[in-house]
Protein backbone atom coordinates (compact mmCIF):
# COMPACT_ATOMS: atom_id res chain seq x y z
CA UNK A 1 0.00 0.00 0.00
CA UNK A 2 1.24 3.52 -0.78
CA UNK A 3 2.61 5.99 1.62
CA UNK A 4 2.16 9.97 2.20
CA UNK A 5 3.34 12.53 4.45
CA UNK A 6 0.88 12.83 7.19
CA UNK A 7 1.94 16.14 9.07
CA UNK A 8 5.01 14.79 11.14
CA UNK A 9 4.38 10.77 10.35
CA UNK A 10 4.01 8.84 7.77
CA UNK A 11 1.09 6.56 7.44
CA UNK A 12 -1.02 4.26 5.06
CA UNK A 13 -3.22 5.67 2.61
CA UNK A 14 -5.99 4.16 0.58
CA UNK A 15 -6.28 5.47 -2.78
CA UNK A 16 -9.90 3.95 -3.53
CA UNK A 17 -11.23 6.15 -0.90
CA UNK A 18 -14.62 7.70 -1.25
CA UNK A 19 -16.33 10.43 0.32
CA UNK A 20 -19.68 8.77 0.91
CA UNK A 21 -21.47 7.25 3.76
CA UNK A 22 -21.51 8.15 7.77
CA UNK A 23 -19.20 10.85 7.59
CA UNK A 24 -18.75 12.45 11.62
CA UNK A 25 -18.28 16.34 11.76
CA UNK A 26 -16.34 15.83 14.99
CA UNK A 27 -16.69 18.54 17.78
CA UNK A 28 -13.31 19.70 19.27
CA UNK A 29 -13.07 19.20 23.03
CA UNK A 30 -11.58 21.90 25.02
CA UNK A 31 -10.01 22.00 28.49
CA UNK A 32 -9.36 24.98 30.69
CA UNK A 33 -9.83 26.96 27.24
CA UNK A 34 -7.31 25.40 25.20
CA UNK A 35 -7.69 22.17 22.90
CA UNK A 36 -7.99 18.61 24.72
CA UNK A 37 -6.26 16.49 22.98
CA UNK A 38 -6.49 13.70 25.10
CA UNK A 39 -10.13 13.85 24.69
CA UNK A 40 -9.79 14.54 20.70
CA UNK A 41 -7.51 11.17 20.37
CA UNK A 42 -10.16 9.32 22.47
CA UNK A 43 -13.47 10.37 20.29
CA UNK A 44 -11.60 10.18 16.93
CA UNK A 45 -10.13 6.32 17.77
CA UNK A 46 -14.01 5.67 19.29
CA UNK A 47 -15.15 7.18 16.10
CA UNK A 48 -13.46 4.65 13.56
CA UNK A 49 -14.32 1.59 16.05
CA UNK A 50 -17.71 2.37 15.95
CA UNK A 51 -17.54 1.90 11.96
CA UNK A 52 -17.69 5.60 11.29
CA UNK A 53 -17.09 6.23 7.10
CA UNK A 54 -15.13 9.22 7.43
CA UNK A 55 -13.89 12.36 9.73
CA UNK A 56 -14.78 16.18 9.29
CA UNK A 57 -12.61 18.27 11.19
CA UNK A 58 -12.75 21.82 11.94
CA UNK A 59 -16.15 22.12 10.66
CA UNK A 60 -18.98 24.63 12.21
CA UNK A 61 -19.20 21.37 14.72
CA UNK A 62 -15.62 21.68 15.61
CA UNK A 63 -16.09 25.52 16.27
CA UNK A 64 -14.19 26.69 13.65
CA UNK A 65 -15.09 30.40 13.90
CA UNK A 66 -13.54 30.44 17.61
CA UNK A 67 -9.94 28.19 16.55
CA UNK A 68 -7.01 30.24 16.12
CA UNK A 69 -4.40 29.00 12.59
CA UNK A 70 -2.33 27.25 15.15
CA UNK A 71 -5.01 25.48 16.84
CA UNK A 72 -6.44 24.14 13.05
CA UNK A 73 -2.78 23.00 11.82
CA UNK A 74 -2.78 20.96 14.94
CA UNK A 75 -6.51 19.28 14.64
CA UNK A 76 -5.31 18.62 11.18
CA UNK A 77 -2.35 16.87 12.07
CA UNK A 78 -4.05 15.25 14.41
CA UNK A 79 -6.65 13.57 12.96
CA UNK A 80 -4.78 12.26 9.66
CA UNK A 81 -2.47 10.91 12.66
CA UNK A 82 -5.11 9.18 14.79
CA UNK A 83 -6.92 8.21 11.27
CA UNK A 84 -3.65 6.25 9.54
CA UNK A 85 -5.10 5.53 6.50
CA UNK A 86 -7.91 3.77 7.90
CA UNK A 87 -11.36 6.28 6.74
CA UNK A 88 -10.70 9.68 5.04
CA UNK A 89 -10.14 12.71 6.33
CA UNK A 90 -11.98 15.95 5.51
CA UNK A 91 -10.23 19.48 6.74
CA UNK A 92 -12.55 22.71 6.61
CA UNK A 93 -10.90 25.48 5.62
CA UNK A 94 -13.47 27.44 4.07
CA UNK A 95 -13.77 31.10 5.27
CA UNK A 96 -15.13 34.54 3.47
CA UNK A 97 -11.66 35.87 1.87
CA UNK A 98 -10.65 33.88 -1.36
CA UNK A 99 -7.29 34.54 -0.49
CA UNK A 100 -7.33 33.02 3.27
CA UNK A 101 -9.26 30.16 1.60
CA UNK A 102 -6.52 29.68 -0.11
CA UNK A 103 -3.87 29.23 2.25
CA UNK A 104 -5.61 27.06 4.74
CA UNK A 105 -6.33 24.40 1.80
CA UNK A 106 -2.64 24.33 1.05
CA UNK A 107 -2.08 24.01 4.76
CA UNK A 108 -3.95 21.51 4.82
CA UNK A 109 -2.96 19.74 1.61
CA UNK A 110 0.35 19.63 2.59
CA UNK A 111 -0.41 18.22 6.08
CA UNK A 112 -2.27 15.07 3.93
CA UNK A 113 -5.82 15.56 4.01
CA UNK A 114 -7.77 13.41 2.01
CA UNK A 115 -10.08 16.67 1.30
CA UNK A 116 -11.21 20.26 2.00
CA UNK A 117 -14.68 21.47 3.08
CA UNK A 118 -15.13 24.93 2.00
CA UNK A 119 -17.96 27.09 3.28
CA UNK A 120 -19.74 29.45 1.00
CA UNK A 121 -18.24 32.99 2.19
CA UNK A 122 -20.22 34.20 4.59
CA UNK A 123 -21.10 37.77 5.11
CA UNK A 124 -19.69 39.10 1.85
CA UNK A 125 -23.00 38.15 0.81
CA UNK A 126 -21.36 37.56 -3.05
CA UNK A 127 -23.30 37.24 -5.87
CA UNK A 128 -23.34 33.56 -7.38
CA UNK A 129 -21.01 35.06 -10.09
CA UNK A 130 -18.43 35.71 -6.82
CA UNK A 131 -19.51 32.47 -5.84
CA UNK A 132 -18.03 30.81 -8.56
CA UNK A 133 -14.90 32.54 -9.34
CA UNK A 134 -14.40 32.06 -5.67
CA UNK A 135 -14.19 28.02 -5.55
CA UNK A 136 -12.69 28.44 -9.15
CA UNK A 137 -9.91 30.28 -7.36
CA UNK A 138 -9.56 27.83 -4.37
CA UNK A 139 -9.67 24.63 -7.44
CA UNK A 140 -7.44 26.35 -9.52
CA UNK A 141 -4.54 27.03 -6.62
CA UNK A 142 -4.51 23.76 -4.67
CA UNK A 143 -5.46 21.44 -8.42
CA UNK A 144 -4.80 18.12 -6.67
CA UNK A 145 -6.43 18.42 -3.42
CA UNK A 146 -10.93 16.80 -3.79
CA UNK A 147 -12.90 19.84 -2.72
CA UNK A 148 -16.06 19.43 -1.43
CA UNK A 149 -18.92 22.44 -1.54
CA UNK A 150 -20.47 23.42 1.35
CA UNK A 151 -23.95 25.64 1.44
CA UNK A 152 -25.63 26.40 4.54
CA UNK A 153 -27.14 29.52 4.19
CA UNK A 154 -29.49 29.11 7.64
CA UNK A 155 -25.42 30.47 9.03
CA UNK A 156 -23.61 32.55 5.74
CA UNK A 157 -26.15 34.47 4.64
CA UNK A 158 -26.08 32.94 0.97
CA UNK A 159 -26.96 30.72 -0.56
CA UNK A 160 -25.01 28.00 -3.55
CA UNK A 161 -27.67 27.99 -6.47
CA UNK A 162 -28.12 24.43 -8.07
CA UNK A 163 -27.09 25.81 -11.86
CA UNK A 164 -23.74 27.49 -10.09
CA UNK A 165 -23.16 24.16 -7.88
CA UNK A 166 -23.55 22.84 -11.66
CA UNK A 167 -21.06 25.11 -13.20
CA UNK A 168 -18.72 24.25 -10.58
CA UNK A 169 -18.72 20.51 -11.07
CA UNK A 170 -17.61 20.90 -14.47
CA UNK A 171 -14.06 21.66 -12.57
CA UNK A 172 -12.01 18.40 -12.47
CA UNK A 173 -11.04 18.55 -8.24
CA UNK A 174 -14.83 20.23 -7.17
CA UNK A 175 -16.06 16.84 -6.55
CA UNK A 176 -19.09 17.24 -4.11
CA UNK A 177 -21.54 19.49 -2.02
CA UNK A 178 -22.29 19.40 1.67
CA UNK A 179 -25.63 20.42 1.16
CA UNK A 180 -27.77 21.93 4.26
CA UNK A 181 -30.79 24.07 3.26
CA UNK A 182 -32.80 20.75 4.09
CA UNK A 183 -34.84 21.57 0.94
CA UNK A 184 -35.50 18.43 -1.34
CA UNK A 185 -36.24 20.44 -4.05
CA UNK A 186 -32.83 21.88 -4.09
CA UNK A 187 -31.56 18.28 -3.55
CA UNK A 188 -33.02 17.63 -6.83
CA UNK A 189 -31.75 20.18 -8.92
CA UNK A 190 -28.40 19.57 -7.61
CA UNK A 191 -28.47 15.93 -8.87
CA UNK A 192 -30.63 16.69 -11.63
CA UNK A 193 -27.87 18.70 -13.34
CA UNK A 194 -24.90 17.46 -12.11
CA UNK A 195 -25.08 13.87 -12.52
CA UNK A 196 -24.30 10.85 -10.38
CA UNK A 197 -20.63 12.02 -10.95
CA UNK A 198 -21.02 14.41 -8.17
CA UNK A 199 -21.45 13.37 -5.06
CA UNK A 200 -24.15 14.57 -2.97
CA UNK A 201 -23.72 14.87 0.67
CA UNK A 202 -26.81 15.84 3.00
CA UNK A 203 -25.72 18.23 5.78
CA UNK A 204 -28.49 17.79 8.13
CA UNK A 205 -29.12 14.83 9.80
CA UNK A 206 -33.14 15.12 9.80
CA UNK A 207 -33.37 15.02 5.98
CA UNK A 208 -30.01 12.76 5.58
CA UNK A 209 -32.47 9.75 4.55
CA UNK A 210 -34.61 11.32 2.18
CA UNK A 211 -31.27 12.58 0.22
CA UNK A 212 -30.23 9.64 0.27
CA UNK A 213 -33.72 8.40 -1.72
CA UNK A 214 -32.41 11.29 -4.30
CA UNK A 215 -29.49 9.59 -4.74
CA UNK A 216 -27.00 11.27 -2.54
CA UNK A 217 -24.03 9.43 -1.36
CA UNK A 218 -23.86 10.22 2.30
CA UNK A 219 -23.84 13.16 5.20
CA UNK A 220 -21.82 14.87 7.19
CA UNK A 221 -23.50 14.47 10.63
CA UNK A 222 -23.36 16.37 13.84
CA UNK A 223 -25.48 13.46 15.33
CA UNK A 224 -22.64 11.24 14.51
CA UNK A 225 -20.06 12.38 17.25
CA UNK A 226 -22.83 10.53 19.58
CA UNK A 227 -24.21 7.92 17.69
CA UNK A 228 -21.70 6.97 14.95
CA UNK A 229 -22.57 3.03 14.72
CA UNK A 230 -26.13 3.95 13.84
CA UNK A 231 -25.62 6.89 11.48
CA UNK A 232 -23.07 4.29 9.79
CA UNK A 233 -26.16 1.74 9.62
CA UNK A 234 -28.40 4.20 8.33
CA UNK A 235 -26.30 5.04 5.16
CA UNK A 236 -25.47 1.63 4.61
CA UNK A 237 -29.02 0.53 4.73
CA UNK A 238 -29.74 3.47 2.45
CA UNK A 239 -26.36 2.68 -0.07
CA UNK A 240 -27.92 -1.03 -0.26
CA UNK A 241 -31.63 0.02 -1.13
CA UNK A 242 -32.64 -1.47 1.96
CA UNK A 243 -35.59 1.46 2.22
CA UNK A 244 -37.81 -0.08 4.92
CA UNK A 245 -34.89 -0.70 7.21
CA UNK A 246 -33.59 2.71 6.58
CA UNK A 247 -36.93 4.29 7.20
CA UNK A 248 -37.13 2.34 10.54
CA UNK A 249 -33.64 3.06 11.90
CA UNK A 250 -34.62 7.47 10.53
CA UNK A 251 -37.50 7.09 12.95
CA UNK A 252 -35.51 5.26 15.52
CA UNK A 253 -32.95 8.22 15.37
CA UNK A 254 -35.14 11.40 14.67
CA UNK A 255 -35.61 12.03 18.33
CA UNK A 256 -31.81 12.04 19.00
CA UNK A 257 -31.69 14.44 16.12
CA UNK A 258 -34.40 16.37 17.69
CA UNK A 259 -32.26 16.45 20.69
CA UNK A 260 -29.22 17.59 19.89
CA UNK A 261 -30.41 20.36 17.97
CA UNK A 262 -32.79 22.32 21.17
CA UNK A 263 -29.99 24.96 21.24
CA UNK A 264 -26.97 25.95 19.08
CA UNK A 265 -24.59 23.26 16.98
CA UNK A 266 -22.64 21.53 18.70
CA UNK A 267 -23.52 22.64 22.57
CA UNK A 268 -25.92 19.42 23.05
CA UNK A 269 -23.07 17.08 20.99
CA UNK A 270 -20.53 18.47 23.45
CA UNK A 271 -22.66 18.00 26.41
CA UNK A 272 -24.19 14.27 25.61
CA UNK A 273 -20.57 13.13 24.90
CA UNK A 274 -19.46 14.86 28.26
CA UNK A 275 -22.36 13.18 30.02
CA UNK A 276 -21.34 9.73 28.53
CA UNK A 277 -18.27 9.73 29.37
CA UNK A 278 -16.61 10.31 26.00
CA UNK A 279 -15.00 13.58 26.61
CA UNK A 280 -13.24 15.53 29.91
CA UNK A 281 -15.46 18.67 29.71
CA UNK A 282 -18.74 20.15 27.91
CA UNK A 283 -17.23 23.48 27.57
CA UNK A 284 -18.09 25.72 24.97
CA UNK A 285 -16.34 29.05 23.73
CA UNK A 286 -17.95 32.51 23.53
CA UNK A 287 -20.46 33.44 22.33
CA UNK A 288 -21.45 30.11 22.48
CA UNK A 289 -22.40 29.12 25.97
CA UNK A 290 -23.70 25.68 28.25
CA UNK A 291 -27.32 24.63 27.82
CA UNK A 292 -30.02 25.77 29.57
CA UNK A 293 -31.31 23.63 32.46
CA UNK A 294 -34.64 22.97 30.83
CA UNK A 295 -32.85 21.74 27.77
CA UNK A 296 -29.94 19.98 29.62
CA UNK A 297 -32.86 17.98 31.20
CA UNK A 298 -34.75 17.15 27.77
CA UNK A 299 -31.12 16.05 26.60
CA UNK A 300 -30.80 13.95 29.62
CA UNK A 301 -34.34 12.32 29.06
CA UNK A 302 -33.27 11.53 25.31
CA UNK A 303 -29.73 9.81 26.44
CA UNK A 304 -31.46 7.45 29.18
CA UNK A 305 -34.21 6.56 26.52
CA UNK A 306 -31.37 5.78 23.91
CA UNK A 307 -29.23 3.79 26.77
CA UNK A 308 -26.07 6.14 26.17
CA UNK A 309 -26.23 7.17 30.01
Amino acid sequence: MPTRKCGRKTCKTNNKKKFEGAIVALITPFKDGKLDEESYRALVEWQIKQGIDGLLTVGTTGESPTLTLEEKKRLYELTVEIANGQVPVIAGTGTNDTAKTIEMTKLAADIGVDACLLVTPYYNKPSQEGLYQHYKAVAEAVKNMPLILYNVPSRTGVSLAPETVARLSKIKNIVAIKEATGCMKQNTEIVRLCGNKFLLLSGDDFTCFTTMALGGAGVISAAANVIPKEMANLMKAAKEGKWDKGLKLHLKLYPMFKALFLESNPVPAKTALYLMGKIATPEVRLPLAPMSEANLEKLKEVLKEYKLI
